[in-house]
C-alpha cells in the first residue's frame, strides 16, 4: 500500500513538515510495511517556505530586513542554485504572526522587507522567483516592496511617504526609474490563495484588513487610499491590474506583484504541487492524507486540502482530510474530491490543549483513518 502524505501546517501547532511526520507516525502503527510519502505543502500562506525548500531541495538562506513595523529582523528565503530560482515567502518578512494583537496596525504596515529579501533574491543571481502571498500583516498594496527595491512615492512637498497604505492618500507622485534594472530579467510567479480585487467591497482592505487591526474608518480610508495608488500606477505602467482576481492578496501585494514585477499570479497550492513534483510522487498511491488548521466553505477558494483533493481525483485517488476544525460548509469538500473529513479533537478541550497535543492528535486521527480504510477495502 502507498500513502501519500501531503499536509499543509497547522496555524499555531505544527509547521507542514512535522504535521507529516506525525501522520505518518500514527499510519505506522497499523501498516508499518506501507510505503509512506511524505509532501509538506502549503498554499501561499506561512510554511509555505518550508515545503518549497523540502520539495527542491533548496538553499534556507537568510538576510537581514524591515519588519512590518519597520523594526530589524532576520527572515528567511530559498535558493536554488541550479536553476537560479528565488523563494521568498512574504510572511517571512512582513507576516502577521510576529506582532501580538496590540501591534497590528493595517494603516502603517509595510512590506519593505519584502522588497530586501527580493533584492538579496538579486544579489544572488536570480533569474525566477517564486513570491508567497498570504499572512501578511500589511496593507499597502506592496508599495514599501516597491520603495525597497528602488521606487519613490512622494507628497505634494517632494518628501518621501511614511510607510503604510494610510499614507498612499497623499501620493503625490510615483517615481519608478529608479527600479532595480535587473528586476527587467527576472520572472515572476506569485503564489496567491485568494481571489480578491485590490480595493472595492471584495478588496484588500475590506475584507483583510479588520484581522490586521483596522477600524471600520480605517477600512474605508484604505480602500481609497489604494484607490489612489492604483490611479497612479496606472498612469505610470499604461495599464491597470486593480480589478485582476488575486490582486487583493497580502493585502494588494498581489496588485504590485503583477503590476510591476510582471508576475503571473497563480493559485498557490497548484504552485507548490508543481515545484513538489507532486503528480509524480502521487503515481500508484492508494489514498492521500491531507490537512490543515480549518476546513470550511472558504477552503474551496483554493486552500492546501481542496487542492490536493481535486487534483487525487483526477487520477482516482481517494482523499482524507484531518482538520484542527470543521469550520461552516465544510460539507461542500466532498464535491470536490474529498472522501472524508475528520475534525482533531478527541473530546472537549481548549484552544491551548489542542494546540499543544496537535502531533499526538493527528497521529491518532491517521491510525483510525488507515483502520477504517483497510477495513472499507476487506
Amino acid at each position: 500500500m502507498k500513502i501519500l502524505i501531503a499536509p499543509d501546517s497547522y496555524k499555531d501547532a505544527l509547521p507542514a513538515r512535522e504535521a507529516a511526520a506525525a501522520i505518518a507516525a500514527g499510519l505506522r502503527r497499523v501498516r508499518p510495511e506501507a510505503e509512506l510519502v511524505e509532501c509538506p505543502m502549503g498554499d501561499g500562506g506561512e510554511g509555505t517556505l518550508d515545503a518549497l525548500i523540502a520539495a527542491t531541495g533548496a538553499e534556507r538562506r537568510h538576510a537581514r530586513v524591515q519588519d512590518a513595523l519597520g523594526r530589524p529582523a532576520t527572515a528567511a528565503w530559498g535558493w536554488h542554485a541550479a536553476s537560479r530560482s528565488a523563494y521568498v515567502e512574504l510572511a517571512e518578512a512582513s507576516g502577521l504572526q510576529a506582532l501580538s494583537r496590540e501591534e497590528r496596525t493595517a494603516r502603517d504596515s509595510t512590506t519593505h522587507g519584502v522588497g530586501e529579501l527580493v533584492r538579496a533574491a538579486l544579489d544572488a543571481g536570480a533569474r525566477r522567483l517564486i513570491l508567497t502571498l498570504g499572512g501578511s500583516a500589511t496593507n499597502d498594496a506592496g508599495a514599501g516592496m516597491l520603495a525597497a527595491l528602488g521606487a519613490r512615492l512622494l507628497d505634494a512637498e517632494e518628501r518621501p511617504l511614511p510607510p503604510g497604505g494610510a499614507a498612499l492618500g497623499e501620493l503625490a507622485r510615483l517615481d519608478l526609474s529608479g527600479l532595480d534594472p535587473r528586476l527587467a530579467e527576472l520572472t515572476v510567479e506569485a503564489a496567491v490563495d485568494v481571489d480578491n480585487p485590490l480595493t472595492g467591497p471584495r478588496g484588500a482592505s475590506a475584507v483583510f484588513g479588520p484581522q490586521k487591526g483596522a477600524s471600520a474608518a480605517d477600512v474605508s480610508h484604505l480602500d481609497a487610499a489604494l484607490d489612489h495608488f492604483a490611479d497612479h500606477l496606472a498612469r505610470a505602467l499604461g495599464r491597470d491590474e486593480r480589478d485582476r482576481p488575486g490582486a487583493g492578496a497580502a493585502g494588494g501585494m498581489g496588485f504590485a506583484a503583477a503590476s510591476v514585477l510582471g508576475a503571473a499570479l497563480r493559485p498557490g497550492i497548484e504552485l507548490v504541487m508543481e515545484q513538489a513534483g507532486f503528480a509524480q510522487r502521487l503515481a500508484g498511491a492508494d489514498l492521500v492524507i491531507t490537512g490543515e488548521g480549518q476546513l470550511d466553505g472558504q477552503s474551496l477558494a483554493g486552500k492546501t486540502p481542496i487542492g490536493i483533493a481535486r487534483r487525487a481525483r483526477e487520477h482516482g485517488v481517494p482523499t482524507v482530510v484531518l482538520a484542527g476544525r470543521l469550520g461552516d460548509g465544510w460539507q461542500a469538500a466532498h464535491d470536490e474530491g474529498v472522501l472524508a473529513a475528520l475534525a482533531l479533537a478527541d473530546g472537549p478541550m481548549t484552544l491551548d490543549e489542542a494546540l499543544s497535543r496537535c502531533a499526538e492528535l493527528l497521529a491518532d486521527r491517521a491510525e483510525a483513518v488507515l483502520r477504517l480504510f483497510g477495513a472499507c477495502r476487506g
